[in-house]
Parts: structure tokens; C-alpha cells; sequence
């Protein structure tokens, strides 16, 4: 198993699929503590990723990760499309023009991307934003492959497993930023948005890689 091209257009699939899929829960979790269109945006930005890859099939990850960027960073309304936008294109110059990815290269790629994610929607972990989801795989990522772990797998299976972790634990939190950081007290007690749907990417790149 290789996290070549093909593997990249699987993990892009899969995300369009995911989003569809918890399109309804998405907008719910919104509606709670934003604006109810998170769902909605993430769905209509991967369907076009879906007719990107019907128009041409990218020759490496990173020309994939590239694509996407563009694509949502035009197709995502909100704070969604310049923060997604701005990891994948992160992680697309991270990873270059190799044709495989390997266990340390994806560490170091979502680490680009959450670095971008930081840069422009300037949250921290405790902030109640994707950050929290992001910040927990890219430390679990970077662990597994500095520990000398071969198996790609295992790598991606600790960022999604982190991940999700991350947004489970937002539940509790106050927000500091965006939207929700008006509600102040009253975001507490419900899970942020962002980080749900960061750990649902994260977990359809394991998906791809099955």
C-alpha cells in the first residue's frame, strides 16, 4: 500500500462522500453554535472536487492536494474555504511533486496543513476551532512515524483516531474564536463544526488507504 495518485483521488472520494453523508449532522452542529451552512459548504466544495477529478485525474499527491485547495478555497463560502484551502494547499507544497508519500512526508504534510490552518484563521488549541482536531493528529502522525513505523496505515489510522478524539473534546470547551465566540458560555456543551468535519477527512485518508 502506497499513498500514490490513485490513493489521493480514493481519499478525495471518500471525503465527498463523507461530507454528503453528514451533510444533515454538520449543518446541525452549525446551527447550534454558527452560521448552519458548514455542512452545506463542505458538501458543495467536495462535489466540485468530484467533477475536478471527472475533468482530469492528478499525476501526484501533491497536484491532487493543489487541486482541491483551489477548488474550495472557490467553491466554500464562510471560514471554511480560505482555512481548508489554505491546509490543502499547505500540505500540496509540502509534499512537492513526489509520486508517493511516505509515513514521515504525511506527518510533515499535516503539519503544513494545520500550520496554514493556525496562520490564517489565527486560533490556538482551546479555541473550540478545527485546530483542535488537527493539532491532536498531527502530534499522533508525527509520534507513529518517529517512531519508526513503516506502516502507512498505522500512521494515518493514529492522525484520524487523534482527530476524532480532538472533536469529542471540543464539547466542553468555550469558543475564542469565530462565530461561536459570541455565544462566549453558551458554546460550551456543544462540538465544534470545523474539527468534526477535519476528523472526517482525516479518517476517509485511512478509508482510502483500506
Amino acid at each position: 500500500m502506497v499513498l500514490d495518485a490513485n490513493w489521493a483521488v480514493k481519499w478525495l472520494t471518500l471525503c465527498a462522500q463523507a461530507m454528503a453523508e453528514h451533510r444533515v449532522e454538520l449543518i446541525e452542529l452549525d446551527r447550534a453554535i454558527g452560521d448552519s451552512d458548514h455542512g452545506e459548504n463542505m458538501d458543495r466544495g467536495f462535489q466540485a472536487v468530484l467533477a475536478k477529478l471527472d475533468e482530469s485525474i492528478p499525476e501526484t499527491p501533491g497536484a491532487a492536494l493543489k487541486m482541491t485547495a483551489m477548488t474550495l478555497m472557490s467553491k466554500v463560502g464562510g471560514a471554511a474555504g480560505p482555512l481548508y484551502g489554505t491546509a490543502f494547499l499547505r500540505a500540496a507544497t509540502a509534499v512537492g511533486d513526489a509520486a508517493e508519500i511516505g509515513p514521515s512526508a504525511w506527518a510533515d504534510a499535516l503539519a503544513a496543513a494545520r500550520d496554514g490552518i493556525v496562520a490564517r484563521g489565527k486560533a490556538e488549541p482551546g479555541d473550540k476551532t478545527m485546530v483542535d482536531a488537527w493539532t491532536p493528529a498531527v502530534d499522533a502522525a508525527r509520534a507513529a512515524a518517529d517512531g519508526g513505523s513503516e506502516d502507512l496505515l498505522s500512521v494515518l489510522v493514529a492522525a484520524a483516531e487523534a482527530a476524532e478524539a480532538g472533536a469529542v473534546a471540543t464539547d466542553p470547551l468555550i469558543a475564542r474564536k469565530g462565530r461561536a465566540s459570541y455565544l462566549g458560555d453558551r458554546s460550551a456543551g456543544h462540538r465544534d463544526p470545523g474539527a468534526v468535519s477535519s476528523a472526517l477527512i482525516l479518517r476517509a485518508a485511512v478509508g482510502a488507504a483500506a
